[in-house]
């Protein structure tokens, strides 16, 4: 999938099976209530709209999220921005390469990635264990 991130810039970002099953149903979804990506004129290119047709806000992402986990009764704390974080830090955790995270996340310095995201020490452990083994 493309997304535009800050600044404009586009960026790829890989979606899994279940991922890419799920827009599908989504994309039936909204066609089958009338409405297409692209609604009234706009760009054909934006997935997830408005009622109005223009894309979705940052603001509007986040009082969705917050609704639906509050629905959930899941922690109030978790927000767009802590899902990012969580999702860097499982990449990292699961030995992705930091530039790859980079890319991901659509950060132009590495050390907004480094900044951005943190080792657990179980991991670090882990990573140390492996790479000096004791006979």
């Amino acid at each position: 999938v493309r997304v535009l991130g800050k600044g404009g810039r586009e960026r790829i970002v890989p979606l899994g099976r279940v991922a890419v099953k799920a827009l599908r149903e989504y994309q039936v979804a909204v066609e089958s209530a009338g409405r297409t990506s692209g609604w009234k004129g706009k760009d054909p290119r934006i997935v997830f709209l408005n009622r109005s047709g223009d894309r979705l806000t940052d603001r509007t992402i986040a009082r969705r999220l917050k609704k639906r986990v509050l629905e959930a009764g899941l922690s109030p704390t978790i927000s767009p921005h802590a899902l990012r974080h969580s999702f860097a830090t499982h990449l990292l955790n699961a030995g992705a390469d930091l530039r790859v995270v980079q890319e991901l996340l659509g950060h132009r310095s590495l050390s907004t990635t480094q900044k951005y995201t943190h080792i657990s020490l179980g991991h670090l452990q882990e990573v140390y264990r492996r790479s000096f083994p004791r006979p």
